[in-house]
Order: structure tokens, then sequence, then C-alpha cells
């Protein structure tokens, strides 16, 4: 029987001249943590941070000049020559006050970094946890560029450094010296802004290996779409342009995508996923969590809270609301329609609130995890992988799955995230306020986590 867990974490609301804006990048934070440990049935195996030496000399570093680093566990027994690695996610930062803040983060530099993790999920170390992958060498890779590792420029007088695309080039340099170079099967994975970095950069991670071994992609919670917001706007394509702009990510996007369109509408995985040539798995809740909170309803686009308790709980909703979220879900499975005719591609899209799966333990695989059919997400993504089965699921729309763990944010005192009846996970949340007159100010929650 699983334990039931109790979470606690601080979030600090923004005040601006013109009131209150959520820290939306605090939702995920909070949700990082969850991935983390959220229903282990066991301890989870803790590993320590790795900081890259020398990458310093080849411009590769974190937001505030720091090295950049990573968590690795050794592969062993039939995993010896295998490799997963895992990018981080954790937003993103659009502007050079944002950025400055988020260089006082985990997110920006290694000094504020966890000097360790728990590994669980798709990173466990537990065969009856993680059964395909759980004796691979398995690495994740930490996010402190803020540009879903892409970026390739500075501002000296802010004394920010944009190296996201310097720091993925010079970890897998790092990690091909520490024997991935003998790799005979190896697969790229990355959860939100690392599921969208683990689309930019699978055929570039491809080309690290020779023919004869196996390589393939996973994007989890990544796919963040072009879409119109409850007031008819589009915050996240204004948010996306911010940050291709500021931090010159336009010169390293596919060209197959900047011979045709915008850099911006090149930043967006709908406009990339047909054209990656190595197979790819596309793991994404309909109702992505993170994407209802910031893109398609934040209090910019609401400013009278006509959406607060909707997307605070979808049970809140009315008809019109739910129709918006059926909306959304169309887009989504049309973004995915060319990709999905390969066959050497995969699916896992279900009809949840969610927001990645594959590093929370409960989600990822246990008795109870989210199914499509009779599947859930890591025996779909085993199957997938090692060639047992094909896998294009696309779940019915909601409210049909009753396995999901759909997430639930409060705005008062206590806000809690249920998950099952079997688990509950709680959140503190402390309302704050920091006077920054920022709409996107990221990881202002840093510093008040505190978690068992």
């Amino acid at each position: 029987m699983k334990p039931m867990l109790y979470f606690c974490f601080v979030i600090v609301l923004i005040r601006s001249a013109s009131g209150f804006f959520e820290d939306l990048d605090a939702r995920e934070t909070s949700l990082s943590y969850l991935e983390n440990d959220a229903a282990a049935t066991s301890k989870p195996l803790m590993v320590p941070l790795t900081l890259i030496q020398g990458a310093d000399s080849k411009g590769a570093v974190c937001l505030d000049g720091t090295l950049p680093g990573y968590h690795i566990h050794r592969g062993s027994g039939s995993g010896a020559n295998s490799w997963l690695i895992h990018l981080e996610g954790g937003g993103w930062c659009n502007t050079i006050r944002n950025c400055v803040y988020r260089k006082t983060t985990r997110r920006g530099s290694a000094k504020f970094m966890e000097k360790q993790l728990p590994f669980t999920g798709i990173l466990s170390n537990k065969a009856e946890e993680n059964p395909d992958f759980f004796n691979w060498n398995r690495v994740k890779l930490r996010y402190c560029d803020g540009a879903s590792f892409s970026g390739d420029s500075q501002n000296e007088g802010a004394q920010l450094y944009f190296r996201g695309q310097r720091i993925w080039l010079t970890a897998m340099q790092d990690l091909m010296a520490k024997g991935m170079q003998n790799a005979d099967q190896a697969l790229l994975s990355g959860c939100s802004a690392g599921g969208l970095a683990s689309i930019l950069h699978c055929d570039e991670f491809r080309d690290l290996f020779p023919k004869t071994t196996k390589v393939k992609c996973l994007s989890d919670a990544g796919m963040f779409l072009d879409a119109v917001d409850v007031s008819g706007g589009h915050t996240l394509r204004n948010l996306f342009a911010g940050v291709v702009s500021l931090q010159e990510v336009q010169k390293n996007l596919p060209s197959t995508c900047t011979s045709q369109l915008d850099p911006t509408s090149c930043f967006f995985p709908q406009n990339l996923v047909a054209n990656i040539k190595t197979p790819m798995f596309l793991l994404n809740a309909a109702y992505d969590a993170w994407q209802v909170q910031a893109s398609l309803a934040p209090p910019t686009a609401d400013p009278h809270g006509y959406w607060s308790d909707c997307k605070s709980d979808h049970a809140h909703c009315n008809s019109s609301q739910i129709q918006f979220f059926q909306d959304f879900r169309n887009q989504m499975l049309n973004a995915v329609e060319v990709f999905s005719k390969s066959n050497e591609n995969g699916l896992f899209i279900n009809s949840c609130f969610a927001h990645c799966q594959s590093e929370r333990q409960d989600t990822w695989y246990a008795d109870d995890s989210p199914r499509i059919g009779d599947k859930g997400i890591a025996k779909s993504v085993g199957d997938w992988y090692f060639d047992r089965a094909a896998l294009k699921a696309i779940d019915c729309p909601y409210p049909c799955d009753k396995t999901c763990r759909n997430l639930v944010f409060n705005n008062d005192v206590i806000s809690e995230i249920t998950t099952s009846q079997s688990t509950r996970l709680t959140f503190v949340l402390l309302l704050g306020a920091c006077l920054l007159d920022v709409l996107y100010i990221f990881e202002c929650a840093k510093g008040f986590a505190f978690w068992q």
C-alpha cells in the first residue's frame, strides 16, 4: 500500500504597480519538485551534482557565468553501454530583467543548484519502478540558460551569458569522453522546457553516434502550442519571441523551419516535429496544466479573474470553458497529425490536466498509473523504444479517463494536488510580495522551498 506523503512548498506572488501577477514559472517549479519523488514506494536514489570542469573555457556557462552541470548514475549489467540523457525543464526568461533575476536561482546559476537530486520515474535505478531503463547510464542535465539549451549570446551590461547551445554541446562532449561514445543504444529525453529542448536537439543527438547505435528521443510535456489565450491574445508567442530575440536562438534553430517561417514560429514544436529525422516519442497531457495556467488563461488575459476557479481546478469549469480546453486538445492533435504518420514515431496523449509525467514515479510506473486502454506510460515508451509494439495512443476527450493524476491549484492558504484516493500531496502557499514590475519572473519561490 502506498504511503501518504505530505509536501510543502512556499510560493511568493509578485506585486507591480498595476497589481498582483502570478509567478507562473513557480508553478512549474512546484511541479518539478513533484517529479522528483511524488509517490515513490521506497527511498529514491540520491545522485550528486557534477560540474563540467573546463566548460567556461568554451564559453559554456550558466546565466551568471558559473559552470553547468549534470547528475549521472552509471549503468550496469545489460545496461552498461546504454545511455539515457534527460534534459531538465524550468520555463524561460525573455527580458534582461527577469534573466537577471533568474541568475539568482538554480535555473540560472550553479551556486543555487541542489547538490544532489533524487532519481525517480524514468531515472529510477529500480527495476520495479523503471523496468526498461533502470540499469542504463542515466544523466540529468541541469537547465541554467533560460532558452531550452538553445541560445548563444550575452549581455555585458547585465553580466548575462546566454549560452544554452554551448552548454548542450559541451555536456555531450564531456559525456562522450566518459563512455557515451561506446553506447550501443541511447535515448534523449526531457521534461517541459527540457522536452522542447529534446525536440530541438534530437537530430543533433543522433549525429553524435555511428549509424549502428540505436538512438531515439522522448519529449515529455514539450508540445507547447502557439495557441490563442482566453482574451484572443498570444501570451506564449509573445514570451517565446522575447526568448528567441534576447538570446539569439534563431542561429541554432533548424533551417528546415527557418527557411519557411519566422524564428519565433520555429521555437514552437508544432512547426518542428514533422521534420525530425530521428525516431521520437511525444508524451503529453492534452490539457497540459502549465499551458492552462501560463499560456491559455494567464492573469494578463483574464484581468477580472473569470477563469481563476476553472484553471485552478477543472472541476469548476463551465461548459464553455471546457469547450475552450477541448479546442486546445484538438489543436494539439492537429499539430501531431503529420508526425504520427511515421511508423518510427510514438504518441501518448492522455486527456489529463497534468504536466511532466515521466519523472514522477506515480505517473511513470505504478499499479495505478495513468493509462490509455490497458497500457501505462513506462510500458508504452519501452514498447516503442525497443520496437516491441507500435504505439500511437490518443485518449478520448475529457472526462472519460479515470486514471489521470489531475493537478489542482488553489489560490488560498492551502492547495491540494490530489492524484488519487490513495495519494494526496499538499502544498502550503505563503502569499508574499516581490516589488518587481515583471510579468514573467522566474523562480521567485527559490530559497523558500522545503520538502521531505
